[in-house]
C-alpha cells in the first residue's frame, strides 16, 4: 500500500486543492508584517576602521540564528523590503486574476485563441514572479501545486500518510537508526528543529518516506532538506508530499540510493558545465588538482540548504520546483563565477574551498545570486542536460561495477 508512485511526468498545471489535516507546528512568517533585523550583541573587532568587521548575531526570516557582519544585516533588511513589495505584486494579481491564477498555465488542445493568449500571459508572468521569489505566505500553496505534490497526494487515499506513520511505529531498520543518529545534528542552531517536538516531527517525515521508498530509504542530506521543507510548509504532511515529489519527480533518479549513482552523474555533468561556462576557472582549478565535487557534492545532496542562508536557499527552491533540477547547475556555476578573480588568485586547494564556503555563507541577497545564475551563466536546455546525464551515467555505472568487482575479488582472496 505504501509503494512508491512511478509517474515521473506530473503536470504542474493540476488544480487539485488538498484537504489538509492540520498539524501546524511552525508558523510561516507574514511577509507583510516582517520587521527589519536588529543585530543582537554586536562584537567589535580590533579593526575599528572597518564596520564590516563588527560581528553580529541575528535571526533570519525562518528562525535561524546566524552570525555575520553589519553589511549582512543591511542586505537582509533590503531583501525583506523586496519581499514586502513582491507580496503586494502577488496579492494584486490574485485580486485581478483570482486566487488560483497561477494554476491556469496549461494550454488546452481545444482552447480558443483568447484563452491561449491568457494562458501564455499567465505562464510568462508566473515564470518572472517565481524567479523574483514567492512571498513566504503563498509559498506553501504554490509549491504544492506547481511541483506536482498536490496531484501526487490526490492519487492515494486521504488517510495514506497517517496510516503510513502508524505502520512505521516501533519499526527499526538501518534507515531509522541513521535518522535517529542525524536528528540532533540537523540545524542545531534552530530553536524549533532542535526541540523534542521538532525532532519528532522531522523523524516521522523521514522515517515515513524511508518506508514509502525502500530503495532510497534514507540518505544523509535528506534530513536538512526535509527540515527546511517543514519550516516552509507549516504542516507535516505537506512537507512529506513535497519531499516525495522532489525525490520522485523533480530531481534526477538515484541521487539518494545506496550507491549515489545519480549524485555522481550530476557531479560529472557539473564539471563538464564548469569547463564550458567558466573555462578560466576550470583550467586553473584543474592545474591545482582541485575537484569541484569537494564542495559541490554537499550543494547537490542538500540542495544548498547547508551552504546558503535559508532565505536564499528557498529562492533557489522556488525555481527548482517550477523549472526543475537544472537550476542547481545554474546556482552552483554562479557561485564559482561570482568569485572568479579570487579563485584565479588562489594557489592552494584549501584556499579554494574557503573562498567558496565563505562566499556561499554570506550570499544573503538572492537576487544577486540568481541574476548571475540566469543572466551571466547563459542558457542550458533541459534536453542538453539530459543528453549529458545519459552520457555520464554510462561512465558512472561502469565505474561502480568495476568497484564492486574489485571488492568481491578482495573478499574471495581473503
Amino acid at each position: 500500500m505504501f509503494g512508491i508512485q512511478t509517474d515521473r511526468d506530473i503536470s504542474t498545471g493540476f488544480s487539485f486543492t488538498p484537504q489538509r489535516r492540520i498539524r501546524t507546528l511552525w508558523t510561516t512568517p507574514n511577509s507583510s508584517n516582517t520587521t527589519n533585523l536588529t543585530p543582537k550583541n554586536p562584537k567589535k573587532s580590533t579593526n575599528f576602521s572597518n564596520s564590516n568587521a563588527i560581528s553580529v548575531k541575528f535571526e533570519d526570516l525562518y528562525g535561524f540564528t546566524v552570525e555575520g557582519n553589519v553589511d549582512d544585516v543591511n542586505v537582509l533588511n533590503e531583501v525583506r523590503e523586496r519581499i514586502r513589495q513582491q507580496s503586494k505584486v502577488w496579492f494584486d494579481l490574485e485580486a485581478s486574476k483570482g486566487a488560483d491564477w497561477y494554476l491556469h498555465t496549461q494550454i488546452s488542445s481545444n482552447g480558443v485563441a483568447s484563452l491561449k493568449f491568457s494562458v501564455l500571459t499567465n505562464t510568462i508572468t508566473l515564470k518572472k514572479l517565481v524567479r523574483k521569489g514567492l512571498p513566504p505566505t503563498v509559498r506553501p500553496k504554490v509549491w504544492l501545486s506547481l511541483s506536482g505534490a498536490a496531484k501526487k497526494r490526490s492519487t492515494v487515499p486521504e488517510t495514506y500518510y497517517d496510516e503510513l506513520i502508524r505502520a512505521t511505529e516501533g519499526k527499526t531498520t538501518p534507515a531509522t537508526r541513521q535518522i535517529d543518529h542525524d536528528l540532533p545534528r540537523t540545524f542545531p542552531c534552530h530553536t524549533w528543529l532542535n526541540s523534542e517536538e521538532g525532532q519528532a516531527t522531522l523523524r516521522r517525515v523521514l522515517v515515513g518516506y524511508s518506508f514509502r521508498d525502500s530503495e532510497v530509504g534514507y540518505c544523509q542530506g535528506l534530513n536538512y532538506v526535509a527540515a527546511l521543507l517543514l519550516l516552509v510548509m507549516n504542516e507535516e504532511e505537506d512537507a512529506f508530499w513535497m519531499l516525495s515529489v522532489l525525490l520522485e519527480n523533480v530531481l534526477v533518479s538515484d541521487c539518494y540510493t545506496d550507491n549515489l549513482s545519480g549524485c555522481h552523474v550530476e557531479q560529472r555533468v557539473f564539471k563538464d558545465l564548469l569547463t564550458k561556462k567558466c573555462p578560466r576557472i576550470a583550467a586553473h582549478l584543474d592545474s591545482m588538482g582541485f575537484d569541484a565535487s569537494l564542495v559541490a557534492t554537499e550543494w547537490f545532496l542538500c540542495l544548498f540548504s547547508k551552504s546558503l542562508p535559508s532565505e536564499t536557499t528557498l529562492r533557489v527552491w522556488d525555481v527548482l520546483f517550477y523549472e526543475g533540477a537544472k537550476v542547481l547547475f545554474h546556482v552552483a556555476l554562479a557561485i564559482f563565477k561570482m568569485k572568479e578573480e579570487a579563485l584565479l588568485r588562489a594557489h592552494h586547494i584549501g584556499d579554494v574551498i574557503d573562498i567558496l564556503q565563505t562566499t556561499s555563507r554570506h550570499l544573503y541577497d538572492p537576487d544577486e545570486l540568481l541574476t548571475v545564475a540566469f543572466d551571466k551563466i547563459g542558457g542550458m536546455t533541459a534536453n542538453s542536460i539530459t543528453k549529458e546525464r545519459k552520457k555520464q551515467e554510462t561512465v558512472v555505472l561502469a565505474e561502480i561495477d568495476q568497484r564492486l568487482k574489485r571488492i568481491n575479488s578482495l573478499k574471495l582472496d581473503g
